[in-house]
């Protein structure tokens, strides 16, 4: 809503490109009404990157790995994103997701509201999916940094947004991004081959 997925997203692409792979950025269908994103400020916040377009569920077969972004909601994923995958119903039924490398990041509004869990209870989607999961490992050595207040686990990239949402992702949460986009890209690629 306030930019702070797009801005990972953009990261996340930055990574896939540098392992060889084609980013491909698209939203969900917000379902927030007009009126209440006006009042929040989220209107305003979305003009950076409502140039971007919103996904089909039919063109979801077209991809050969996903990474997921969604804003936290009280430690699961987004309705908006809950809404979408809940529409895929039909290629999961064909088995258009199985095998393929998928990952998951997000935003919270401060650094123990529910990073972990949100991942977490979006894994579960992609496991009935029987997409194959990909996290950031402790290869990943900003993971280990004590020196600042950061986003990210073992389950994927993050970045805290802040009570009032105006702290960006640092450069660490952006560099955990890169590298989730690079990993799963390099998997995709071995997976395929």
């Amino acid at each position: 809503m306030y930019g702070h997925v797009y801005r990972m997203a953009e990261a996340i692409a930055e990574g896939v490109r540098e392992a060889g792979g084609e980013a491909v950025i698209r939203r969900v269908p917000e379902l927030v009404p007009e009126d209440i994103l006006e009042r929040s400020g989220a209107k305003e916040a979305q003009r950076v990157y409502e140039h971007i377009p919103v996904i089909t569920v039919d063109e979801m077969a077209d991809f050969d790995a996903f990474i997921f972004g969604t804003p936290a909601r009280f430690g699961n994923m987004s309705a908006q994103m809950r809404n979408f995958l809940d529409q895929t119903g039909g290629l999961w039924a064909k088995g258009v997701f199985i095998g393929k490398p998928a990952s998951v990041f997000t935003s919270t509004s401060t650094q123990h509201g529910g990073q972990e869990t949100t991942i977490i209870s979006f894994l579960t989607s992609l496991l009935h999916y029987g997409m194959i999961l990909v996290g950031l490992p402790p290869s990943f050595k900003g993971l280990a940094r004590i020196d600042e207040v950061t986003g990210g686990s073992p389950y994927g990239s993050s970045t805290i947004a802040g009570p009032d949402g105006k702290r960006m992702p640092s450069e660490n949460e952006l560099e955990a991004a890169r590298f989730q986009g690079k990993r799963t890209t390099e998997i995709a690629f071995k997976l395929k081959n």
